[in-house]
C-alpha cells in the first residue's frame, strides 16, 4: 500500500486536525491517545511519511527512539506506573490502524487491563490533565 497523506497522523503533522502535544524535536512528534488503552497512553511519529517501519527512513527510526527513550521515563513517572509497555504495530494485521508509522507508550499497573485498540474516545480534559503531568516529568 503506498502512503495516504490523508492520514489522521499526516494531518496533525500539518496542523489540520488538533492534538494534544506532549514533545516536538526536528524529526519527531509526541502526543496523547485520544482513544487511549489505559491513562497516559501516547504516541510518537516521525515527520516523516512512512506507512510502516519498512517505509521508514533510517534516520527518522533512529530519531523515534531517541524521542520513545526520552518520553517514556517521564510518562513512567507522571502516571505513577510500575510499567511501560513500548508497542508499534506494522500492517493491519498486526493490529496498526492509522497508516503512518507510530510508536505507542502505554503505562502499565498489576491487575488493570488494557482497553482495546482505538475503540474508545477519552475525555479531552482527563488527556490535557495526563499531558500536563507527562510535559512536567520531562523537565
Amino acid at each position: 500500500m503506498a502512503y495516504d497523506d490523508s492520514n489522521v497522523f499526516a494531518k496533525i503533522l500539518r496542523g489540520e486536525m488538533p492534538s494534544i502535544a506532549l514533545y516536538d524535536d526536528e524529526m519527531t512528534y509526541a502526543f496523547m491517545d485520544v482513544m487511549p488503552q489505559a491513562p497516559g497512553h501516547c504516541l510518537v511519529i516521525p515527520k516523516f511519511p512512512a506507512e510502516n517501519l519498512f517505509d521508514l527512513d533510517a534516520d527518522y527510526a533512529a530519531a523515534m527512539a531517541r524521542t520513545v527513550k526520552k518520553l517514556a521515563p517521564a510518562v513512567k513517572k507522571a502516571m505513577d506506573a510500575p510499567g511501560i509497555m513500548i508497542a508499534q504495530l506494522n500492517g493491519a494485521e498486526a493490529g496498526q490502524t492509522v497508516f503512518h508509522i507510530h510508536t505507542h507508550i502505554i503505562p502499565r499497573w498489576n491487575g488493570i487491563d488494557l482497553k482495546l485498540h482505538a475503540r474508545e474516545m477519552a475525555d479531552m480534559d482527563e488527556l490535557k490533565a495526563q499531558a500536563e503531568k507527562i510535559k512536567a516529568a520531562l523537565n
